[in-house]
């Protein structure tokens, strides 16, 4: 996620100093093949281009508000599992208790199956975290060519790369006993299995009375809530903008792009022929910006990608962390995950 209020000229060039090369070396070799040869001769008459350039950016600003739609709903997805995480707490915090056991427990005994119970939660955290960040076939750092080499290195830069030291202190193996972490960590799908274990550690203190008939229930459902806030994440992660709405946008603005240094040449030329340079700056600002739209709702449909415009989940997962750990009354706790260069991940 982008933490500061305003991002700088420089970052945004920076960001598509690529496009802007290519670009400026087209409509500058239009240009001036348009003013020293015959090219003059074919002339793009004006208006069919800027009818054109609407319907492209009609197009854009669809594809643009259904990525933000993905977008935001992750990041609801995200608030719903912070709510129920710190439900969740409260419950364990409040229902396991010895007043219905037969034998009764001493409150170290008690506080260990909290102990227990809410780790393991957190370690669904970060373990549905790692999940989504697996990288899937559309997304950019598993393209080929120059899309993936630069998606590999924003993702390094301007992403995930940013927190690897953060990462490295939260392992699985810290929050689940070891003999759960080396038979979970096996499973295609860590996350779901540490939910299920939870629901067999609840079976397990009902037997012992720790929780009773009603409690179990009301963690049951909270259990199932997760499920439901897991599978919301993997929809998205997993289903992507539909290829024929994402990719078409980029062959219309190509083509526009293509077409545009041909008319404004033909439009400057025609008020005066030392005019015609004067379209070179202007041709490459008008490609520039249907460009950037187009890039910006490119980056933006996949939340879970691990890049700049990602949700911020290790710093989510970081926040419910310390609420949970507190409500078990500890007091050595990590330090919020902070943003490093204007990107909070």
């Amino acid at each position: 996620m982008i933490a500061v209020k305003n991002q700088s000229a420089f970052r945004i060039i920076g960001w598509t100093f690529h496009h802007l090369v290519w670009i400026s070396l087209w409509v500058s070799i239009v240009t001036v093949l348009y003013y020293y040869t015959d090219l003059k001769e074919i002339e793009l008459p004006w208006l069919p281009i800027s009818v054109m350039g609407t319907a492209v950016a009609f197009y854009l600003g669809f594809k643009n508000n259904s990525a933000y739609d993905r977008m935001w709903e992750a990041r609801k997805i995200w608030g719903a599992i912070i709510n129920s995480s710190r439900a969740w707490g409260m419950y364990i915090d409040g229902f396991v208790s010895d007043h219905f056991c037969e034998d009764s427990k001493t409150n170290e005994e008690i506080q260990q199956v909290k102990k227990r119970l809410i780790y393991r939660h957190i370690a669904w955290l970060y373990a549905l975290r790692i999940q989504l960040l697996v990288i899937t076939p559309w997304e950019h750092a598993n393209q080929k060519g120059m899309i993936g080499v630069y998606g590999r290195k924003i993702r390094k830069k301007f992403g995930v790369g940013l927190v690897d030291d953060e990462v490295t202190k939260v392992e699985l193996n810290h929050y689940l006993p070891q003999t759960e972490y080396e038979r979970l960590i096996n499973h295609k799908n860590t996350a779901t299995q540490i939910v299920n274990e939870q629901s067999r550690d609840l079976a397990s203190i009902r037997k012992e009375n720790i929780i009773d008939d009603f409690k179990h229930m009301e963690l049951e459902k909270v259990l199932y809530d997760f499920y439901i806030h897991q599978g919301k994440c993997e929809r998205i992660k997993k289903f992507p903008l539909p290829r024929q709405y994402a990719n078409v946008s980029q062959y219309f603005v190509g083509i526009f792009i293509f077409c545009l240094p041909f008319a404004m040449s033909s439009l400057f030329y025609h008020l005066h022929p030392s005019g015609v340079w004067f379209s070179i700056p202007l041709s490459i600002l008008v490609c520039w910006i249907y460009m950037v739209m187009e890039i910006v709702g490119d980056y933006s449909e996949n939340p879970f990608q691990g890049m700049a415009s990602d949700i911020p989940m290790l710093s989510l997962c970081r926040t419910i962390e310390i609420d949970l750990r507190e409500m078990l009354g500890e007091t050595e706790l990590p330090e919020p995950i902070k943003s490093k260069n204007g990107i909070l991940m």
